[in-house]
């Protein structure tokens, strides 16, 4: 009997095992790949934590594997911390959230930590902004972010309220595979927890700090009530809406509107295919509702409102989506100039990007004379990078951002934040719209200036155990044999960072890359050109980019459209092969 079959067996032998999932378990008796697929292995932590699909087995979302990571938690911290755990829990608006958040709470009670659970759905940055305002030593936020609707995630925090970083990661990862049955944990229920006092249900204080400390933020607070800007917004059924309507208001903003099909939280997402600010089908309400309203702007945040994306009018008066890469450049430069213009630009400032953000970054905040400093993909690090300048005071963060449409402005939240980023694009509008611009102007200016950087993303998707064999594959044999040209551009420099070595062609010389090791192929083409390969931490994919830089628009996209073609046939080459 192979393992995933054993798996199955226990479960369905289990006398405590839930009657629902029990259920679907004997519906599925004969769908070998559905068992496979759900039993094969156990759910793993990658860039964004504990990730997947909703339902029974040892590699799906469930109150078992809940509970699982919950025990492998206060087990981390009783031990390695040899103290109290005290810990903070927050959760979208996912299926099955609010269950998965109190089973947590339940586990951690259970074992003598003290749990503060927010009385309802919260964004994660201020998950992320509680563990430090409540001084906790974790905290833990239920939601799969953007992913589609059939799945949720467990994502875990430090004290400094940044995710996990590696070490710390693996330590927690060493305690959670130790547990050998998820189904036989134990928890105490929600009524003796409160009476013994080991949980505690937050709201309304930890909201008022959050968002005093987003008002202070502002870098110009007078241009929200000078300027006749007009926003659309919709948290796409997510947690999103009221945290940003307190900001707004704090602000005294009176030009937004919200699309009210898309107000209210849901798990469904039943007006968008995918709850994702990066595609535009999701904007497609707030687009008619702009339309009507002759709105300015565009802004959608995700479920968990870590991740914001902006449509802006167009020279021809269309909405144009905005990478995550332009949204990140024009705020950038929005506040590195405000900073200059105010004389409150630090001569240590350091901004951080990943190694798959676009370079125009590093060339504003080079004209500004502030540093850059390129981390693996996934906010954790940059949270990572914060922390140690802080405490060493070497430099002072001024900005963080990802493609992904993740930014962070002010370091009192440790991971991305959407409601900081939506609010300062709503100020950063105003301020343009004074001067008789629109963003779209603005980005186009800064194009002129900087260069014509154009960037694009293309994940391929593989589920299943056999997709992940494949994925493995593709980059096993990129590795052995990296191309010497990729749409008629020669690679110059090869960066493996899973063997944290870069190698110049050319010379054939290597040096060290000094970042965690991770499975990531990037590779430099001439005239500033690179590609890069990515299997996802959290989702069955591998992700391709590709990035330019021309003299021109025209040429800039005709240089990313022949690189991206030519990635994506070598790419499909090597997984068609194994299929």
């Amino acid at each position: 009997m192979e393992a995933w079959q054993e798996n199955v067996q226990h479960w369905l032998l289990h006398p405590r095992l839930d009657r629902e999932l029990k259920a679907i378990i004997e519906e599925n008796k004969e769908n070998t790949s559905w068992l496979i697929d759900g039993f094969y292995t156990n759910l793993a932590f990658g860039t964004g934590g504990m990730r997947g699909e909703i339902g029974p087995g040892t590699n799906r979302m469930n109150i078992y594997t809940i509970r699982k990571a919950a025990r492998g938690l206060a087990d981390y911290l009783l031990h390695e911390t040899q103290s109290s755990a005290k810990v903070v829990i927050a959760y979208d608006s996912r299926h099955y959230s609010e269950q998965f958040a109190l089973e947590s709470a339940k586990v951690l009670g259970h074992e003598g930590a003290d749990v503060f659970l927010f009385n309802a759905l919260r964004p994660t940055p201020e998950l992320s902004f509680a563990v430090r305002y409540l001084q906790a030593d974790a905290g833990i936020v239920i939601t799969a972010s953007h992913n589609p609707a059939e799945y949720n995630g467990f994502k875990v925090y430090g004290s400094d309220g940044g995710q996990l970083p590696p070490k710390e990661a693996d330590q927690l990862i060493s305690y959670v595979n130790q547990i050998e049955d998820e189904l036989a944990i134990n928890t105490t229920e929600k009524d003796v927890l409160l009476r013994r006092q080991k949980l505690h249900m937050i709201g309304e204080e930890i909201d008022e700090a959050y968002t005093n400390a987003l008002k202070q933020m502002s870098l110009q607070p007078s241009v929200f009530h000078k300027s006749h800007l007009s926003v659309v917004y919709t948290p796409l059924h997510g947690s999103g809406l009221e945290p940003f309507l307190r900001i707004v208001a704090a602000h005294g903003f009176q030009g937004l509107s919200v699309v009210e099909q898309q107000k209210a939280p849901d798990g469904g997402f039943p007006t968008v295919a995918s709850p994702n600010p990066e595609e535009q089908q999701a904007f497609s309400l707030a687009m008619e509702q702009g339309k009507q309203m002759n709105a300015d702007v565009l802004v959608a945040t995700d479920p968990d409102a870590d991740r914001v994306g902006l449509a802006v009018r167009n020279q021809q008066g269309a909405y144009e989506l905005l990478s995550g890469n332009q949204t990140g450049a024009l705020l950038l430069h929005y506040i590195l100039e405000q900073r200059k213009q105010q004389k409150r630009l630090p001569e240590n400032g350091i901004i951080f990007k990943t190694i798959v953000t676009s370079e125009l970054g590093r060339a504003i905040a080079q004209h500004y004379g502030i540093t850059t400093e390129d981390t693996l993909t996934g906010f954790k690090f940059i949270g990572e990078k914060i922390k140690t300048y802080n405490t060493d005071q070497s430099y002072e963060f001024l900005f963080g951002y990802e493609e992904s449409y993740g930014y962070l402005i002010d370091d009192f939240v440790r991971d991305k934040d959407a409601i900081q980023a939506g609010m300062m694009a709503i100020e950063m509008a105003a301020h343009y719209k004074n001067e008789g611009k629109t963003l779209y102007e603005v980005l186009q200016e800064m194009y002129d200036t900087f260069g014509h950087y154009r960037e694009s993303l293309v994940s391929i998707t593989r589920k299943g155990k056999k997709g992940s064999e494949d994925i493995a594959t593709l980059m096993a044999a990129f590795r052995e044999n990296p191309p010497k040209t990729v749409g008629g551009v020669n690679v110059v420099m090869v960066e493996d960072y899973d063997a944290q070595k870069q190698t110049n062609l050319a010379s054939g010389a290597s040096t060290s890359i000094s970042l965690p090791r991770s499975n990531v192929l990037k590779y430099k083409l001439e005239n500033e050109a690179w590609v890069c390969l990515r299997p996802s931490g959290t989702e069955p994919k591998v992700k391709c980019y590709i990035g330019v830089k021309e003299t021109s628009k025209t040429e800039a996209e005709k240089r990313l459209t022949a690189l991206e073609s030519d990635l994506l046939t070598k790419v499909h080459t090597l997984l068609d092969e194994e299929r």
